[in-house]
């Protein structure tokens, strides 16, 4: 058991180096630290901190979950499942919760892209029309905003950037 003990206080990282494999600063670390989002794996006697490798995975899912527009608080209230003293179940099921709400964030992440692609599909589409056409976006015809052609509004990709 000591040798185990020895090989996880071996593989620990101090901040700074912990920092740059996670690919930010100290600032955000001990900011993450301060809201209870990230927390050293220990502190050694002089105050250092010191993280595990896979906290880089905590430190992923916050981030992932900053991405799809949570707020640090939530991010916390879902990510707290470590400080649980609950029943094995009930923990389980806080994790669950916490997967399960980054999935359905995920779900209208991707439910808005698909939404920005057929836009631009229609855009796309529209450029094809305006190839037969011999008028030129220009202030005097309003940028062919409506379309001369069809009297219809441009789409909404292509009117910003005619």
């Amino acid at each position: 058991m000591i040798d185990r003990a020895r090989t996880a206080a071996a593989e620990l990282l101090k901040i700074g180096d912990f920092a740059r494999l996670a690919g930010t600063n100290l600032r955000t670390l001990r900011y993450y630290e301060e809201l209870g989002l990230l927390r050293p794996a220990r502190r050694s006697q002089g105050g250092f901190r010191y993280y595990r490798r896979t906290d880089i995975n905590r430190l992923n899912m916050i981030r992932d979950l900053q991405e799809l527009g949570l707020h640090l608080d939530r991010i916390r209230e879902l990510m707290s499942t470590r400080e649980s003293d609950e029943a094995r179940s009930v923990f389980l099921e806080r994790v669950r919760e916490a997967l399960r709400e980054q999935d359905r964030l995920l779900q209208e992440r991707v439910a808005a892209l698909e939404h920005q692609r057929a836009r631009l599909a229609a855009a796309v589409g529209k450029l094809t029309e305006c190839e037969c056409c011999k008028h030129l976006p220009i202030p005097s015809n309003n940028f062919c905003e409506p379309c001369v052609v069809t009297g219809q509004p441009l789409p909404a990709k292509v009117s910003a950037l005619f």
